[in-house]
């Protein structure tokens, strides 16, 4: 899991298996920041419509952007939801840390390196976004 900020630049990053929701996974990825503070909107897929998330999250003052699972009714206005346009960033920050070979394929002998590789990927994204 991933947060990046308006440019795509990676803010935080948390990896485990595949197993839990992506809703269990929000708060060790806050947890995982590279020294920031916590934003002030978190945008995220269908996948994070959660009300529990919503409470916790607003407890920490962040608002969560999250548009509405189909079997669920209504619980944001179309007014946060255009800032959701904007989650193309997220993909294209994905998309550059696919670039790497070894976070791609997960070539890793030891299942302990694998986070550093991709902490290794984010620091070179970094780089390269602020070199410009």
């Amino acid at each position: 899991m991933i947060m990046v900020d308006a440019n795509g630049v990676p803010l935080a990053v948390h990896t485990c298996s595949a197993r839990p929701a992506k809703v269990k996974l929000v708060h060790d990825t806050l947890d995982g920041s590279f020294g920031m503070d916590f934003p002030k909107r978190l945008i995220g897929d269908k996948a994070y419509d959660s009300d529990g998330l919503d409470a916790e999250l607003a407890a920490l003052g962040i608002s969560m952007i999250a548009p509405n699972r189909r079997n669920r009714r209504k619980t944001q206005d179309d007014r946060p939801l255009r800032r959701y346009k904007r989650r193309w960033k997220v993909e294209r920050t994905i998309a550059w840390l696919q670039g790497f070979h070894r976070v791609r394929t997960r070539d890793e002998v030891k299942a302990q390196n694998f986070p550093g590789m991709v902490l290794l990927a984010c620091i070179v994204i970094l780089l390269r976004v602020i070199s410009g």
